[in-house]
């Protein structure tokens, strides 16, 4: 007796079925199945007592059944040249919260800007059998496509393709220098420097350019006469102050490039006893933090929203894969201006 009762006791339960669930929703094993899967047109209250029926049996789906039926994997690559990950991981993190919102898991490769490692990396993605690629990377500068991905749907973010037949979405950076001078403009500053990264890259050419232009449609020159270009880096920020006091010693702005520039600039001022903001006001751009609030004072900046980007180019490749392929183009996402002490 005490064998007998010993099996009953630890006897598993039968792990419901789809046709469990169809009984207890009252509909059929097909309706029944569509309604997990997300496919198929019925009701709303048709679908939320089929979910409601698999929840109170305990039943769990075969994944693997459902991917064979519907040709999908329920994976997505994301592949980024971004080693160090500055502007990169906001971007995936981003992409990632869309794409589990749609139980969609994620494989990341990171090809360190290295060409033979990326074409490894998306052989990998292929033979997956990905139903999508995200593409990003360190800089705004636009990139080749890839190519051999065959019907993958591919949406690059921040790093935009060069081929305008592809979907990208990137940030807005001549909005995003707008409203940097349009800001320091307003708090009547008529003295302003611009002091950016290398001229090759787009992001400093693109924010110089629209500088200039507001500048100059207010009936104004840039502090020492042009925009100053150089590294992305707290010393040059330092030297370039140096350079901008000499030939412009009343100066009363700065709009940098990044944060790092603009930190290296308000340390400079610092150490000439000039006071930030009350004799020179200063905005960054990026909002990076580790930048932004570590200075002194903490910086006035330009957030490129990153992480809206991923969260977009998760959405736009999602609506690739229903569809079959990508809408093209490039689609711009708004900056925004965060107010601190430095301006």
């Amino acid at each position: 007796m005490r064998t007998a009762a010993s099996s009953v006791d630890t006897a598993q339960p039968s792990r419901a079925r789809l046709t469990d669930v169809a009984a207890r929703a009252g509909v059929s094993v097909g309706t029944a199945s569509k309604a997990l899967s997300g496919t198929g047109r019925m009701r709303p209250e048709t679908r939320t007592r089929v979910l409601q029926a698999a929840d109170a049996l305990g039943f769990s789906p075969n994944r693997h059944a459902q991917n064979l039926q519907a040709g999908r994997s329920w994976t997505v690559g994301l592949m980024t040249t971004d080693g160090i990950g500055r502007f990169s991981t906001p971007v995936l993190l981003g992409a990632e919260d869309a794409l589990g919102a749609g139980k969609i898991s994620v494989l990341l490769c990171d090809t360190r800007g290295d060409a033979i490692r990326e074409q490894h990396h998306l052989s990998t993605l292929i033979e997956r059998r990905v139903d999508g690629i995200i593409v990003t990377g360190r800089r705004t500068d636009p990139r080749p496509p890839l190519s051999g991905v065959g019907p993958i749907p591919i949406v690059y973010a921040f790093s935009p393709s060069t081929d305008p037949s592809d979907a990208s979405v990137v940030s807005d950076d001549a909005g995003g220098a707008g409203l940097a001078v349009e800001h320091l403009l307003g708090l009547g500053r008529s003295r302003i420097a611009h002091v950016t990264g290398p001229a090759h890259h787009a992001a400093a050419q693109h924010r110089a350019r629209r500088t200039l232009e507001l500048l100059s449609e207010a009936g104004l020159a840039p502090a020492a006469g042009r925009a100053h270009f150089g590294d992305w880096s707290e010393a040059w920020g330092r030297r370039a102050t140096d350079a901008v006091l000499r030939a412009a010693p009343d100066t009363d702005a700065f709009f940098c490039g990044n944060d790092q520039i603009a930190r290296g600039v308000a340390d400079a001022l610092r150490e000439r006893g000039i006071r930030v903001p009350e004799d020179v006001a200063i905005v960054g751009y990026d909002n990076w933090d580790a930048m932004a609030l570590a200075a002194r004072p903490p910086l006035t900046t330009v957030d490129m929203d990153l992480g809206e980007i991923g969260r977009i180019a998760a959405l736009r490749l999602l609506a690739a894969i229903d569809a079959g392929a990508p809408q093209p183009g490039v689609e711009t996402v708004p900056t925004r201006l965060i107010v601190r002490e430095s301006a």
